[in-house]
């Protein structure tokens, strides 16, 4: 296994690199806009929170199965136009969701929208390589994935406060806008000709026999999983158990999001010095500890003071992550990223799934303890992967 490069490369990151770290803020304020507004969604089209949850899953299922299928029918394509092009996808699909006369046609146009997260971060990750040199590979990863955590502390809220006071359609039109500035930025700033290797069939079954890629994909499996079981429904939780407003919820949004953000920012700068696998069970860890005193959120303040680990832990892990997959084997990256990233999608769906089947057997003040089980198995899953032997890419 390739060994962590010091941090001892300072030189400022290429400017297109901003480009890409703002593609993912939309992204990731499209893909979690839902769980802001979900109460909104179930009163205006008249289905209860357990039902509207299952856009999260739908779309979650989406994009695990699009991110790997996807990389192989994209390789050959100029990230410049691929990237471009997905945003501008996003940008409509999510516009028409917006006019979505009932729930059917939301679902239906839902899932058409995500087939953009699935293409643009993993393709925008695996592209880094060729815009930036080797020793400040892990920080251009951390930093382009930055644009989740944002995402977290600014268009999260923000989606939520706007589906709030004036209906989850005008909150989906507000990133819709956002996804046309993005393919924009990103035509603009990308240069043509940047095309990762194309991904064989012998790639993809070397990284898929790969026992140490395989065991950090599953890491983000549980993780994720665990995380979604009780995120997913934020909304209705809060509401239920803190009578939240609009207002107060997005101010829960933005503290969890300014804590991913914060670790996003702390990872960034660290991870080269302590290395990937050390810093993905900080991550993990420091999540677990807020599901853990989850019972201890009976008011506004305490909600907000324990979701402060949750939120350091929740984007750095995703960032450690990729890095990790990188460093244990460089040259099959656009297919390890592509099944993290299915992970991560398939990790939503099971947790989201999870949790509205617990909420109908009125299990909701249960969701956290399935969490922190996911979270726990995730880490023993991370402790068995580190002692896989090195990868060697043949």
């Amino acid at each position: 296994m390739p060994s962590h490069t010091p941090a001892t490369s300072h030189e400022p990151l290429p400017r297109v690199l901003w480009s890409l770290l703002f593609g993912n803020f939309v992204i990731g304020t499209g893909v979690m806009v839902v769980p802001g507004t979900l109460n909104d969604i179930g009163s205006s089209l008249a289905v209860s929170v357990a039902v509207a949850g299952q856009l999260i899953t739908a779309a979650a299922v989406t994009m695990c199965l699009g991110a790997p299928l996807l990389a192989s029918v994209v390789a050959g394509w100029d990230r410049r136009r691929l990237l471009a092009l997905s945003m501008l996808w996003y940008a409509v699909f999510l516009g028409l969701g917006a006019l979505a006369p009932d729930f059917a046609w939301l679902m239906v146009l839902r899932v058409l929208a995500v087939v953009s997260p699935a293409i643009f971060t993993p393709q925008a990750a695996a592209c880094i390589g060729l815009l930036v040199t080797p020793a400040q590979r892990g920080r251009a990863i951390t930093f382009v994935f930055l644009g989740w955590s944002v995402a977290s502390v600014v268009g999260v809220p923000l989606g939520a406060w706007i589906g709030g006071t004036l209906g989850w359609r005008s909150a989906f039109g507000f990133v819709a806008f956002l996804s046309l500035l993005s393919a924009a930025w990103v035509w603009r700033s990308l240069p043509d000709g940047v095309r990762p290797p194309a991904f064989s069939r012998a790639a993809w079954g070397e990284t898929l026999q790969s026992r140490a890629l395989m065991l950090c994909v599953a890491v983000t499996l549980l993780y994720s999983a665990g995380q979604f079981v009780l995120f997913s429904y934020f909304a209705p939780y809060f509401k239920l158990h803190l009578q939240v407003s609009p207002a107060e919820l997005s101010f829960l949004f933005a503290c969890f999001g300014a804590c991913g953000l914060a670790g996003n920012l702390v990872m960034s700068r660290h991870i080269d010095r302590i290395g990937a696998p050390r810093a993905v069970m900080w991550a993990v860890a420091s999540m677990g500890l807020s599901l853990l005193l989850w019972p201890l959120t009976s008011s506004l303040a305490l909600a907000a003071l324990i979701c402060v680990p949750w939120g350091l832990g929740c984007f750095a892990s995703n960032s450690a992550q990729q890095a990790r997959l990188v460093g244990i084997a460089p040259l099959l990256a656009s297919g390890s990223i592509a099944l993290n990233s299915a992970a991560m999608y398939a990790g939503q769906a099971l947790g989201a799934g999870g949790g509205g089947w617990l909420i109908a057997q009125g299990q909701m003040d249960s969701l956290h303890w399935f969490g922190l089980a996911g979270l726990l198995a995730a880490m023993a899953m991370s402790w068995w992967a580190t002692r896989q032997p090195a990868h060697r890419t043949r």
